[in-house]
């Protein structure tokens, strides 16, 4: 099997949740691993050998920058002094939601000058099927270059998971897909460097849908249970118990959990890659868009239980302070990415309430595509008096940092939607599930 040259230097553009960690794998292993990003922070940190990204300590690139291999910067006329190239850019949404790829063509563009013969070219951004060929194959070609001979270029989905620590970058099984069958083999040698285990696919289309089947998996099986959840609560059943109840079914069941809604860089957004790209196809993928229109219709749902908590302690929205505890999209991250929080955010504020929001892992808001407004913003302190202050506290995310007793002694009203007050003994009446 072909193997990636010991010397060979390889480039991760964009540094972020995804490429970080594929950096510093290439360079603990030994490889020149030259990361690119437009933010002068990022590179001005790594070569610092500072994280910025919580759960990725210090030490993490420390280790990783003991032989010199480790580099960052914003030129990207080194670009030419790469072998291969992998791009981990963001492919969010735009406003009528249907697939934004200004992210990757622009990466595509401010490469195609100094690429050159022999390298391998690696697209990891989740998109739509026929990406990868149609965006990259296309410009590479017209520089001049002849993808599978002089250019190698593949696909291969990122199935990174912040914060989790049973997986990490390496661990992970890497499905790669490529025009070529020579590209084929040089993405495998290429990701066979690092990874535990190399999935070879026959397409880069085959891997691109890959990826969205994963994460639509997920949600349509989270729109599932948020939409039980809801009937749950109007007949006065604990979904909760229902689905530990269910759990314990040994075959043919699979538990996912409700909450207000659904954050982070992947599940709320890709399937609607996929709905796009299939109305090209005359097909019109009603299961997928259901499920995505019940889990973006749940932070509502969320600030309508929240009222009519309000309403039982004769209280409006309006005028009451709200404390959204949790900032990031899921527990024990700093990851704000699409997190439901903004939404809930929003919300509360446009009725008037006078919304703040605590979390420990994010202590300032930073910028977003979507939610300006909030950027600065920075979380309360925690204590007895800031927590006794709040008309409602809603949990919006599980941090296991945060002392739960202290929070069922200090409040007056907790709407919980990750059941995380579950396991706390609470006088009745103080917490509503949502």
């Amino acid at each position: 099997m072909k193997k990636l040259p010991q010397d060979a230097t390889v480039g991760v553009v964009g540094l972020g949740y995804v490429g970080l960690p594929l950096l510093l794998a290439y360079a603990k292993a030994g490889y020149a691993a030259l990361g690119f990003d437009v933010d002068p922070t990022k590179e001005t940190a790594i070569k610092a050998r500072k994280t910025y990204i919580k759960h990725i300590p210090d030490s993490e690139l420390q280790a990783a920058s003991e032989d010199g291999k480790l580099d960052a910067t914003t030129d990207f006329s080194r670009v030419s002094e790469c072998d291969a190239l992998i791009l981990c850019v963001p492919t969010p949404l735009d406003e009528h939601f249907e697939p934004d790829l200004s992210y990757v063509v622009a990466t595509i563009e401010s490469i195609l000058p100094g690429l050159r013969a022999g390298q391998v070219v690696s697209l990891e951004s989740t998109t739509y099927p026929g990406t990868t060929d149609e965006e990259l194959v296309t410009r590479i070609e017209d520089a001049g270059f002849k993808v599978g001979e002089s250019i190698h270029v593949v696909y291969s989905p990122e199935r990174e998971d912040p914060g989790n620590p049973e997986f990490t970058a390496t661990n992970i099984p890497k499905v790669v897909g490529g025009v070529t069958p020579a590209c084929l083999e040089a993405g495998v040698a290429l990701y066979d460097a690092v990874f535990d285990e190399v999935v070879p696919v026959s397409s880069c289309k085959v891997a691109e849908l890959t990826k969205l089947l994963e994460n639509i998996y997920r949600s349509v099986n989270i729109g599932l249970v948020n939409e039980l959840k809801i009937a749950a609560d109007r007949m006065d059943i604990d979904i909760w118990e229902v689905i530990r109840a269910a759990s314990t079914k040994p075959f043919g069941f699979k538990a996912f959990y409700p909450g207000p809604g659904l954050g982070g860089h992947c599940i709320p957004i890709d399937p609607f890659y996929l709905t796009w790209k299939a109305r090209e196809y005359g097909v019109h993928t009603r299961f997928i868009e259901l499920a995505g229109e019940v889990n973006r219709s749940m932070p509502n749902y969320v600030i309508h239980r929240t009222m009519e908590a309000l309403n039982s302690r004769c209280k409006a929205v309006k005028g009451s302070r709200i404390l959204l505890l949790g900032l990031a999209y899921k527990s024990d991250v700093d990851d704000m990415r699409e997190s439901p929080t903004f939404e809930l955010l929003d919300g509360f504020k446009r009725l008037g309430a006078d919304v703040s929001y605590y979390d420990p892992h994010v202590p300032v808001v930073g910028p977003t595509r979507e939610h300006m407004e909030w950027a600065g913003h920075e979380s309360v302190e925690w204590s007895e008096e800031v927590i006794r202050a709040q008309d409602c506290v809603v949990i919006s995310t599980h941090h296991q940092v945060v002392n739960l007793d202290e929070l069922a002694k200090w409040s007056d009203l907790i709407v919980d939607t990750r059941n995380a007050m579950a396991s706390v003994v609470t006088p009745e009446g103080l917490v509503v599930k949502s």
